[in-house]
C-alpha cells in the first residue's frame, strides 16, 4: 500500500530535519526565530499550520535557501481538488467574472473563518486538510488584489445570508461585514437576490462565468461531489441567460449593501 504524504507533513518534517541539522533545540531555535518553544513544538507536531511569515523566518534562521517557502507555495497550488484546478486557470486570465451563490457566499469573497466553517461540514476532511483548503481559497482570492484585477460581479441569494445560529453568528457576521467592504471596491459588485423574489433561475444551482481576453465566456457548475467546466456554446449561452435573469431580479448595489448591513446589525 502506498502512503500519500501531504505538503503540510513534508513541511513539518523538513522543519524538524533542518532544525536538528543546525544543532538547535526547539527552545534555541525559537529564540533565534523569535517564537516561543510552545509555538515551535505546536508547528512541528501539526497542531498549528505555519504561515508565510513563520516559514520565511525559518528559511532565514535555518539557511535552507528558501526551501520551506517553496514547499508552501507548491502545496497551495495543489491544495484545490484536481477537478477544480482547470477553472483556477480561467480565473487567473479572466477580465470579467460573474458568480451566483445559491446557498452560500461564493468562494472568491469568503473569509477564512467562513471557508473553514464550510469545509468542516465535510466530516471526511481532517483538520489539516481543512487548513490546506482554507489557505488555497485565500490564495485563489489574490487575483482580486493584483494591479489589473478582473471585474467581479456577484449575486447572492438572501437565504444564504440569513443562516444565523448561535453556533455560527460570529462567523457569519464577519462574513457579511467582509461582503460590505468588498462591495465598496471599484472592481467588485455584490448584489443580493431578495427572498421576496420567490422562484428564480438560480434554483438550478450555483455557477460562475469567466470572460477571457478574446471575449469568449466559459462557465463552471458546482455540485455536491465536485464540479463541471462548461465550454460548449449552447451551455454557456444558457448560463449567461440565467445570469441576466438573476441580475435583473437582484437589488442594485447600494440597496444590497444597505440590506447586508441591516441583516448583520442584530449580531454585531
Amino acid at each position: 500500500m502506498t502512503t500519500t504524504v501531504s505538503t503540510a507533513e513534508m513541511i513539518r518534517d523538513q522543519l524538524r530535519r533542518s532544525r536538528l541539522a543546525a544543532g538547535l533545540s526547539q527552545e534555541e531555535y525559537g529564540k533565534r526565530a523569535h517564537y516561543s518553544p510552545s509555538m515551535v513544538s505546536s508547528v512541528e507536531v501539526g497542531q498549528t499550520v505555519p504561515n508565510l511569515t513563520y516559514l520565511t523566518r525559518a528559511d532565514e534562521v535555518l539557511d535552507t535557501g528558501g526551501l520551506l517557502v517553496s514547499l508552501r507555495e507548491l502545496g497551495r497550488r495543489h491544495a484545490e481538488p484536481v477537478w477544480f484546478r482547470p477553472w483556477l486557470e480561467v480565473e487567473r486570465v479572466a477580465t470579467q467574472l460573474r458568480s451566483f451563490g445559491a446557498t452560500m457566499v461564493p468562494g472568491l469573497l469568503q473569509t477564512a473563518d467562513y471557508a473553514r466553517a464550510v469545509f468542516r461540514l465535510d466530516l471526511g476532511l481532517t483538520a489539516e486538510r481543512v487548513e490546506e483548503l482554507v489557505a488555497a481559497r485565500l490564495e485563489r482570492q489574490t487575483i482580486l488584489d493584483r494591479e489589473h484585477p478582473p471585474q467581479l460581479t456577484v449575486v447572492i441569494d438572501e437565504a444564504a445570508l440569513q443562516r444565523f445560529a448561535e453556533s455560527n453568528a460570529e462567523v457569519l457576521a464577519g462574513q457579511l461585514r467582509h461582503l460590505v467592504a468588498c462591495a465598496r471596491r471599484s472592481h467588485i459588485r455584490v448584489h443580493v437576490l431578495p427572498q421576496k423574489v420567490g422562484l428564480h433561475a438560480g434554483l438550478f444551482g450555483p455557477f460562475i462565468l469567466g470572460r477571457t481576453a478574446d471575449g469568449s465566456w466559459l462557465g463552471f457548475l458546482d455540485n455536491q461531489t465536485g464540479g463541471t467546466a462548461v465550454d460548449e456554446n449552447n451551455e454557456v449561452a444558457t448560463l449567461l441567460g440565467r445570469w441576466e435573469s438573476l441580475r435583473s431580479d437582484a437589488l442594485p448595489r447600494q440597496q444590497s449593501i444597505d440590506l447586508l448591513e441591516e441583516i448583520v446589525k442584530p449580531w454585531i
